[in-house]
């Protein structure tokens, strides 16, 4: 099989896997899909990811297929780097592979350019026309027009609390204090038009490729808020040489004013999804940023 036979049949590759005729190395990293590197006959690699065969569980339904139509829909804009899918079944995917490399300034500040390009592709709603997914749990992408802040309330904040209160990670009283800042989003201001985002831009889903650029991998991709991807970006230590992305990215296209007061909300989208997935170590981090977030529209109000 060379990649030509691949493009031509799709279907047949975990034929070829079962059977063993193509070198197959794992690749560590997921905590959700197994993945590995598949060598083809031609010399040319994939990357591959499937849901464990030890797993208590299938797939989700149209698990794969949310990941495929993001990807394709964020390399369209031709602005940033996004693997090709070349394989995309019910429980499998197939990208181009791109070989790892190591972070460097002049990467950092290209990535930033591009993801400015990338954002300003834009959507032409809120969400997507694809049932979504952030990790291995349903997101609800449904089409609006928006305003923005209700919008993310509705589909990014209060699923996610609902889900980790009922999971056990939350008490009541952490529930409250987000339930606080759902209520008073509109304080911190910043609705902006849809942005093409990536949706799930934490520092791991950011490879870093010996081409000397950044490439976007797991996206959870949507039509949102372009702080989403840069609060992101800075969550679990940041990413590399972050100051250099964030600088770039203000050239290319300047945040609206107030934007640094807003990086606590756009994160906590996130942590909430890591209470509901993950449970109660996360549970910290989502009070502390939910207080942050407050004292930030304290103050706008001050300021006022």
């Amino acid at each position: 099989m060379d990649l030509a036979y691949l493009r031509a049949h799709p279907a047949h590759l975990p034929t070829f896997r079962t059977h063993q005729r193509l070198r197959e190395t794992p690749v560590a990293g997921g905590n959700i899909c197994a993945a590995a590197r598949l060598t083809l006959d031609d010399g040319h690699s994939v990357f591959a990811k499937s849901w464990p065969e030890a797993a208590d569980r299938p797939a989700p339904e149209g698990f794969f297929a949310a990941e495929a139509a993001g990807l394709r829909w964020l390399r369209e804009a031709g602005a940033v780097g996004v693997p090709e899918v070349i394989v995309a079944l019910p429980d499998l995917l197939a990208l181009d592979w791109v070989e790892p490399g190591e972070p460097t300034p002049e990467a950092a500040e290209r990535f930033g350019r591009e993801l400015a390009g990338l954002h300003r592709a834009g959507s032409a709603v809120f969400g997507a026309t694809w049932p979504g997914f952030i990790g291995s749990l349903p997101q609800d992408n449904t089409p609006a027009d928006g305003p923005w802040s209700t919008w993310f309330t509705e589909r990014r904040l209060a699923p996610y609390l609902r889900h980790s209160v009922d999971g056990g990670a939350l008490t009541s009283a952490d529930a409250m204090l987000v339930e606080q800042v759902i209520g008073q989003i509109g304080g911190l201001g910043g609705d902006e038009p849809p942005a093409r985002i990536h949706g799930d831009l934490w520092p791991g889903n950011v490879l870093w490729g010996a081409d000397d650029r950044a490439w976007l991998v797991d996206p959870a991709a949507h039509g949102g808020h372009r702080e989403t991807d840069l609060a992101q970006l800075a969550l679990f230590g940041g990413v590399p040489y972050l100051d250099r992305v964030l600088a770039a990215y203000q050239e290319s296209w300047p945040l609206p004013e107030g934007w640094r007061d807003r990086v606590p909300l756009h994160q906590l989208h996130l942590l909430l999804v890591h209470t509901a997935l993950f449970g109660g170590g996360y549970r910290d981090a989502v009070v502390q940023t939910a207080r942050a977030v407050l004292g930030r529209v304290e103050r706008a109000t001050v300021d006022r």
